[in-house]
């Protein structure tokens, strides 16, 4: 797959925002997410090369099912084991090769799968004069697809990087990856960690 990376600098007006790279979606956790281990190095050299602007999101689960809403509490009467009530809060921390940027970078909560549902996300990159996302994480067919697309809506710039996003499924992950790549060609841009390296000023 060839990249689709508009010609437009890659300057002070994207943030890297890195979605849900929590112990959790490690091998350690109950939602093990086998390419993070492959992912995380790549990862952690974006964050590296800005880590003041780095935003990191953290998927929080209830106390347990009935702290949500809807088909929510269904959802985690199935993964009671995921719900604080029973799982170790501490799995809810990013991985340790990441929670050492922070700070400077920074940390968002979150309770649904769009990183931008927590409102601060939004504020935080209105007072940067953001334009742009650099998007990083897990899962590239869950969490980050809704942070993606919330990110289109808002009208950001959106660029996916390839080589650093994961998922429990690969049919998913590859059919999301050719989504992102046509499908929304003229919204969602795709490049590797490499292009992004080089050129990210």
């Amino acid at each position: 797959m060839s990249e689709r990376l508009r010609d437009e600098p890659l300057d002070g007006r994207l943030i890297h925002l890195c979605v849900d790279m929590q112990r959790i979606f490690s091998h350690e956790g109950v939602w093990a997410t086998p390419w993070m281990e492959r992912v995380l190095p790549v990862v952690a050299r974006i964050v590296e090369k800005h880590p003041q602007r780095t935003i990191f999101t953290r998927f929080i689960t209830p106390m347990q099912p009935q702290d949500m809403r809807g088909r929510w509490i269904s959802y985690y009467q199935k993964w009671r084991q995921t719900t604080r009530q029973f799982m170790d809060p501490a799995m809810l921390d990013l991985v340790p090769e990441l929670a050492r940027y922070c700070p400077p970078a920074q940390v968002i909560d979150k309770t649904v799968y769009s990183a931008f549902s927590n409102p601060a996300l939004l504020h935080s990159l209105k007072m940067r004069a953001v334009t742009g996302v650099i998007i990083t994480g897990s899962e590239t067919d869950v969490c980050v697809l809704a942070s993606v697309l919330a990110a289109v809506d808002f009208g950001f710039r959106v660029i996916v990087v390839r080589d650093a996003v994961c998922s429990s499924s690969d049919a998913g992950h590859d059919a999301m990856m050719e989504i992102y790549h046509r499908r929304y060609s003229q919204q969602i841009e795709t490049a590797d960690a490499e292009t992004i390296l080089k050129h990210w000023k």
